[in-house]
């Protein structure tokens, strides 16, 4: 995972892709977007991972894919902060880019707590979807 998150092998994200469609059936959805990251760690890493894997699924599960969100503002790294400290860290990070009527399946990379997955489909849901349906590429397990 940190080699295509953080070295820039763009390139798996097809191979992610391809192991998602493998054990997530396609959504009942109309469109795919994505959590966008933080606007300086992508320009630090030359491309977003989210974005790069929500691309490829739209594709494979025949699904427009749609740049819905935006970041309203950056928040610190989420990496070592507990649960309630995550929740309240991307509280109101994110903003729809415009109304948003279609159902929509939210892509992110790694789903830690669910504290970003859940204020980026708050705001999905604040701007009109119906439904927001989550997948991630990979599940991180704290212990």
């Amino acid at each position: 995972m940190s080699a295509w998150k953080e070295r820039g092998l763009r390139r798996l994200a097809e191979t992610a892709a391809d192991l998602v469609v493998e054990v997530v059936p396609r959504p009942e959805a109309d469109a795919v977007a994505f959590v966008p990251g933080d606007v300086g760690r992508t320009l630090w890493r030359g491309h977003s991972t989210a974005e790069a894997l929500a691309r490829e699924l739209a594709g494979r599960w025949g699904l427009e894919f749609v740049p819905a969100l935006a970041r309203a503002r950056s928040v610190p790294r989420q990496r070592g902060l507990s649960r309630p400290d995550r929740r309240r860290n991307v509280r109101e990070a994110f903003r729809a880019a415009g109304p948003v009527r279609a159902r929509i399946v939210l892509v992110d990379d790694v789903y830690t707590t669910g504290a970003t997955v859940s204020a980026a489909a708050a705001a999905l849901r604040a701007a009109g979807a119906p439904t927001v349906h989550v997948a991630t590429f990979a599940r991180a397990l704290r212990r």
